[in-house]
């Protein structure tokens, strides 16, 4: 396992181990690194031992920023590959909406062709949606309609279903696009038992959906099991939790269950149906070529 929280250095673990040195160790310390020798009876903070003190605040300083400084993206990319199986996928994909009440609202049908480089196209199978695209390239996102030649900039936060947006549905890389650190293990749930890694993730460029994201991955295998979904304002706008194919032995993400936070306090259910490797032609990524072919065959 990549992370344990029983292996790693404790910052204030290791400060209390260096204060409870004898006096004399910690008179050769200081002298070793050129600081004056603290007076007989006092610890760190030069009262008995009861306060940090400059030197103790620089230690704890340097043990916490070694701590906040360990690289996530090894368990990023682990869960990244229960979303995302291989680096050019199609994916096709019901979402589904229900009222507070549990009641089913609509539902609707997409293929998302999700390609390396942070590429993406969204073809929207529904009748009442037959022949609207939406392109990811990078941080631009371009909605195509039948009906015009010109492609439409739109943002990663437009919602396409119910509280599935843009980005819900086309991005499936956070390796990628969030940097962060391990906050420590805490239940999976609320009422769980199971224990998860709690990572705290913060996005590095400016075209993700979230601002920032909070998300708990098993601690053996690293699967995504849920998440709360911050937008720019740091305001909590969804909490999202993921269904595995197999919860004894999960090799997929089957569904996401994305719960509003804001205002309706409905449930969406993005469904995975079927995942197959596919890399799509160079043109069906350019906006001006999608606007002049309305249906790809």
């Amino acid at each position: 396992m990549i992370y344990s929280t029983t292996t790693q250095r404790n910052p204030i673990a290791l400060l209390g181990q260096w204060r409870r040195r004898s006096p004399a160790s910690n008179a050769r310390s200081n002298v070793a690194v050129g600081l004056p020798l603290a007076r007989r009876g006092e610890g760190v903070g030069g009262s008995g031992g009861r306060t940090l003190g400059g030197l103790g605040i620089a230690l704890l300083a340097l043990l916490l920023g070694t701590a906040s400084a360990q690289d996530i993206t090894p368990l990023l990319k682990d869960a990244d590959r229960y979303r995302m199986s291989a680096e050019n996928l199609q994916v096709d994909t019901q979402v589904s909406v229900f009222n507070a009440d549990g009641s089913p609202d609509k539902q609707r049908r997409y293929t998302v062709f999700a390609q390396s480089e942070r590429k993406s196209l969204v073809l929207m199978q529904s009748p009442v949606e037959k022949g609207q695209k939406v392109l990811m390239l990078g941080d631009d996102f371009w909605l195509l309609m039948p009906n015009t030649q010109r492609p439409m900039r739109i943002t990663p936060m437009q919602k396409l279903l119910g509280d599935a947006s843009t980005g819900d549905i086309a991005t499936m890389n956070w390796a990628g696009d969030y940097t962060g650190q391990v906050v420590g293990e805490e239940p999976c749930q609320a009422d769980s038992k199971a224990s998860c890694l709690h990572l705290s993730l913060q996005a590095a460029r400016k075209g993700v959906t979230y601002q920032r994201i909070e998300l708990w991955i098993g601690k053996t295998r690293h699967e995504p099991v849920r998440a709360d979904l911050f937008v720019q304002s740091d305001k909590l706008a969804k909490q999202a939790r993921f269904v595995m194919d197999k919860p004894s032995n999960p090799t997929n993400v089957a569904e996401m269950v994305l719960v509003d936070q804001l205002s309706n306090k409905k449930e969406t259910r993005i469904q995975y149906l079927s995942r197959k490797e596919r890399t799509v032609a160079a043109e069906w990524l350019n906006p001006m070529f999608l606007a002049r072919n309305p249906s790809l065959d």
